[in-house]
């Protein structure tokens, strides 16, 4: 841009910003100030500011994220396409992902594995210090409370505080529509057990979370994959036809942040799926454990939000938000309301109480919110980055979903390679990642892998994807 002394002022703000990034006084990635704060120590107009920005976007310097501000734009690497969408199912099938799951967890627990097998935050991104305070608040105040059982439907505080943040997100539940489980896998048990019998089918995402394919496995259910589309979510003209072939029980899924896709599904899809569910008479567990994680800060109404006549089990938790280790998870399950209830009392009688009185706290302080944003913020980066270093590194034809919110990535190799070799030969050098066909069923996605965008990003994961991409390669030779 070509600046002279009578250039208006916003070329001239615009050209001054330029410069500093062009010498490197400002970052790939680093935040631009404020509109207002700029316009302040400019003494310029907010007019201004904003003009200026808007040229440095079209220059290609600068990126907006919404709701965070504008941000140096980063060199992209190579165009990655999305992961292909798999292939309808016609028959149900009989799951045993539990070996390989058992496989993954053993590798995760080893501290000195690079954790990109897990689905789980670093302590770093967590707000610990608060929730320990809050601890021990707790037992110095309320011991003999927090020693107690508290019997479905659990503890009346935190149920409250649910409630007041259901209503935010478009879901009309009160205090009394909740029970607290043991994390969001115990509320997704009791939702089977409640709606599904052994021997009976089971329509599920595919790929979807390996823990509801170890309930299902379990509990000797068989279940019909159903296509993903990476950036939408089920296919439902697939879904129609399975429900008008007969013999589904029961739908699982997560509309909003799906896991390994990311994907959100569309509100207009969410309203197709409630009026099939209605004409089929077919309850549906809905999964919403990300429903918080959007990297644009949006928080999308739940599918649960069209339920008109309780047959939508919803299941929440904090372990992919706040805290995995204090398994406080919870679902409200409209018509099977009394049946979850004695479930839960029958499986494990009672949440943890100190850990249920924390998180309320931590909700009812706001702290929960705060943390948030900032987490959001840095999930983004984080997603991103990796997604560039698969760019970088990977063999060409490589494909990568691209999440709106949560921290993995689904990543489909190119050509006929195996994800169970590539993981056997990553934890030879010290990496976990989790093989794709543990995300399926019928043992589908042979060529695929979900990766951990949540630890925090250093020299230590960008060098170990470069090794990941190196084992890719040999095992594609």
């Amino acid at each position: 841009m070509a600046v002279v002394a009578e250039s208006p002022l916003y070329e001239r703000l615009a050209h001054d910003l330029g410069a500093s990034i062009a010498k490197g006084q400002l970052r790939a990635g680093d935040r631009l100030p404020s509109v207002r704060r700029l316009a302040r120590e400019r003494s310029v107009s907010v007019a201004t500011v904003l003009q200026a920005y808007f040229e440095l976007e079209n220059e290609g310097l600068v990126e907006v994220r919404p709701k965070s501000g504008h941000f140096v734009r980063r060199e992209r690497g190579p165009e990655l396409l999305e992961p292909s969408t798999p292939r309808r199912s016609t028959v149900p099938s009989e799951i045993t992902v539990s070996a390989a799951v058992a496989a993954l967890i053993a590798s995760i627990r080893d501290p000195n594995v690079v954790p990109l097998g897990s689905a789980v935050m670093a302590a770093e991104l967590l707000p610990i210090a608060k929730l320990n305070r809050i601890l021990s608040e707790i037992s110095r105040e309320m011991s003999t409370a927090a020693a107690n059982y508290d019997a479905p439907p659990g503890l009346s505080t935190l149920r409250r505080q649910l409630a007041r943040r259901a209503v935010l997100i478009g879901l009309p539940l009160r205090e009394d529509d909740f029970v607290t489980t043991v994390g969001a896998m115990e509320a997704l048990h009791i939702a089977l057990r409640a709606v599904v019998r052994p021997g009976e089918t089971i329509a599920i995402e595919s790929p979807t979370y390996f823990g509801v394919m170890q309930l299902i496995e379990e509990m000797g259910i068989k279940a019909l994959e159903i296509p993903m589309h990476p950036r939408t979510g089920m296919d439902l003209d697939a879904l129609e036809v399975a429900l008008k072939t007969g013999g589904i029980k029961a739908i699982f899924g997560m509309p909003t942040v799906s896991n390994p896709l990311g994907s959100v599904m569309p509100d207009e899809n969410k309203r197709r799926l409630m009026s099939l569910l209605e004409r089929h008479d077919v309850p549906f567990i809905e999964d919403d454990v990300y429903g918080d994680m959007l990297f644009d800060g949006s928080r999308p109404a739940p599918l649960k939000a069209l339920d008109r006549d309780g047959r939508v089990l919803y299941v929440g938790s904090v372990s992919k938000t706040l805290a995995a280790g204090y398994r406080v998870g919870w679902i409200a399950a409209g018509r099977y309301q009394s049946t979850v209830e004695r479930l839960k009392f029958t499986q494990s009688v009672a949440t943890p109480t100190m850990t249920q009185m924390a998180v309320a706290e931590f909700l009812a302080s706001g702290g929960y919110d705060r943390h948030l944003r900032k987490t959001r913020r840095l999930l983004s980066v984080q997603v991103e980055k990796t997604r560039e270093a698969i760019a970088r590194h990977f063999p060409a034809g490589t494909r990568v979903s691209a999440p709106r919110g949560g921290y993995v990535v689904w990543v489909e190799l190119p050509g006929r390679v195996s994800a169970f070799a590539i993981q056997r030969r990553a934890l030879e050098r010290g990496i976990s990642v989790a093989p794709g066909p543990i995300f399926s069923a019928g043992g589908r996605f042979e060529n695929h892998l979900r990766l951990n965008a949540g630890v925090v990003w250093s020299e230590r994961i960008e060098h170990s994807l470069e090794v990941l991409a190196e084992i890719v390669k040999e095992q594609s030779a």
